[in-house]
């Protein structure tokens, strides 16, 4: 078993499931990894949410910026049913996989990360000076609302300058192109009345569902990306009602949002106000909230970037192949980097198959780990020791 295997078991050995066990088990390891294998770092801990801390360590170079930032998140989904293979904190090894809740997604990534940045922390200790800072940062609350990301722009972590990566699952492409994240709460507010006279009352639980599916035929009408595809929603989570013979007077809705360019959260919001506007028109009497929840905007390519000069030139001498392009469906750290700060130079590249993630019997293939811990090191190698950025 090589390094960034056994670093992956063990990761994934920890319960850092969100929601569930959370982060503070694993950031405790990190932060003690880290102490022993890099030594000259600077290592800290911040609290995020209650007992739930990002974890980061920095090497100090000639000059600050950009400083090569690499960003991997420490919780997991939730370990779920239906394990058939092994369980979820196993770690066992099958074949030619390790198998266990985030090996995927994305301790496996975590761990060639670590091992990247042990790596040049220890030529540094030997003598060899770092050109630009090295940054790394496990973050918390991926998996929900992202604010460990958020936490870590605000306490200065990461700049607009600065070279991110992540080490989410990519299937052996470079993803940078990000589909957008919009949450949006629908609550209805109608009148209970009899069942037997339906007239009386404001049926909450129609009228909702009237909306959703006027949104629905709206959102599917939206042009296609031709990289990024269509823009979808999803209606996660839905509560209403009380009994079958009661009109209902509430109902509550949580709305997924996957946008592609040049939709924007505010061009959506305006559409769902007429929907709303055309339902409350077909419902009298009837109120409806409409709270945004959660704005992550799309992400397009920059392929101009010198980071994904880098990366191309690194995984095409560890590979043996040109580095292909992807995009990203869902959202990571460094799409918030980009949407807040602004930040061109964002990259995803780790190891695993983006299929696999938050499904049961979850796995990495162990060729990936070994891969993307050689891409992560030579990618450093290449940024902070051997030429100017």
């Amino acid at each position: 078993m090589d390094d960034v295997t056994r670093l992956t078991r063990q990761l994934v050995q920890i319960d850092s499931s969100d929601p569930g066990a959370y982060e503070t088990k694993i950031a405790v390891f990190i932060n003690a990894w880290l102490k022993q294998h890099a030594p000259g770092a600077k290592v800290e801990t911040d609290e995020v949410l209650p007992k739930r801390y990002n974890v980061h360590a920095w090497l100090k170079g000639q000059t600050a910026h950009p400083a090569l930032v690499y960003i991997c998140h420490q919780d997991t989904v939730v370990l779920g049913d239906d394990w058939q293979q092994t369980r979820p904190l196993s770690g066992e090894i099958k074949g030619s996989r390790l198998y266990g809740r985030g090996a995927c997604d994305m301790k496996g990534g975590l761990a060639s990360a670590l091992l990247a940045f042990a790596a040049i922390a220890q030529s540094v200790a030997a003598g060899q000076p770092l050109r630009h800072d090295f940054v790394f940062i496990a973050s918390v609350d991926e998996e929900d609302y992202m604010r460990g990301s958020e936490k870590a722009i605000q306490s200065g972590w990461v700049g607009p300058e600065d070279w991110v990566l992540d080490g989410e699952p990519t299937n052996g492409l470079i993803r940078m192109a990000h589909k957008g994240r919009t949450w949006i709460q629908l609550v209805a507010h109608g009148m209970t009345a009899h069942a037997s006279t339906p007239e009386q009352g404001i049926d909450a639980n129609a009228a909702l569902a009237q909306l959703m599916t006027a949104i629905r035929q709206q959102v599917q009408a939206f042009p296609t990306h031709p990289k990024l595809g269509l823009t979808t929603i999803t209606f996660g989570k839905m509560l209403g009602g009380y009994r079958p013979y009661v009109v209902p007077d509430q109902a509550k809705v949580w709305v997924d949002l996957r946008l592609v360019p040049p939709l924007t959260t505010q061009k959506v919001l305006q559409l769902f106000k007429q929907e709303i506007t055309h339902t409350k028109n077909e419902f009298p009497g009837l109120k409806v909230d409409m709270i945004v929840d959660g704005d992550r905007p799309p992400i397009e390519e920059n392929l101009a970037s010198p980071l994904l000069a880098n990366l191309k030139t690194v995984v095409k001498e560890v590979t043996k192949r040109p580095a292909k392009m992807g995009v990203f469906t869902g959202y990571s750290d460094t799409a918030v980097i980009v949407g807040q700060l602004k930040n061109v130079n964002c990259l995803s590249y780790g190891p695993g198959d983006l299929q696999r993630a938050h499904k049961p019997d979850e796995y990495v293939e162990i060729a990936d780990l070994t891969r993307c811990q050689r891409v992560m090191q030579q990618l450093a190698q290449q940024v902070l020791l051997n030429h100017q950025c």
